[in-house]
């Protein structure tokens, strides 16, 4: 089974995460997206934050395809990084092929994460297109450093039929959604 993994506050949930899953499912070949809603990202503030029911409930809301999953599963692993968090999803589900899912803004700030480049190691990357953030994540660190493992295909499936480290870059659509946006009231 090919699985992709959408990890965020979902602070709220919105179409924007919609739309990278149904394109993720369709380019590159997968049975499944699972959204982590994350417990509190160490790299945000605590205020703000939702409480994780409301946030799973709105996720679950938002989620209206059979084939995507909300959990709160770093809750039930008690892991707040994500390498530990794909460390354990391989252990406990080893036949499941996990593509990591992300907008290129956090590719661009990945490398603040704990171990981020474990995550280019433990499973393969695929980072959507979400301007305006793009040409300054292409041209960052974790860019850089994987460069050579940067899957050059027209067909981002061809992704499955490497090894690890390997990502790859995905052009699409804009959605404009954002929760930053919703939670200020602006339509960006």
């Amino acid at each position: 089974m090919k699985i992709g993994l959408l990890g965020g506050s979902f602070n709220p949930a919105h179409d924007g995460h919609l739309h990278i899953s149904r394109d993720a499912k369709r380019r590159l070949g997968l049975d499944q997206v699972w959204w982590l809603v994350s417990p509190q990202n160490p790299l945000k503030p605590t205020a703000g934050m939702g409480p994780l029911s409301d946030r799973v409930a709105g996720a679950e809301a938002v989620a209206t395809c059979p084939w995507i999953r909300v959990t709160d599963l770093e809750q039930n692993l008690g892991t707040d990084r994500t390498w530990k968090t794909l460390q354990l999803l391989r252990t406990r589900f080893p036949k499941a092929q996990f593509v990591w899912l992300m907008g290129a803004d956090n590719l661009a700030q990945i490398p603040n994460w704990s171990r981020w480049s474990k995550i280019f190691q433990s499973v393969h990357v695929a980072v959507f297109d979400r301007s305006p953030y793009s040409h300054k994540a292409l041209s960052g660190k974790a860019a850089w450093r994987f460069a050579s493992r940067r899957l050059r295909a027209a067909r981002p499936v061809a992704l499955w039929q490497k090894k690890n480290p390997m990502w790859v870059y995905v052009a699409q659509r804009r959605h404009g959604a954002s929760s930053t946006a919703i939670r200020s009231g602006r339509d960006d």
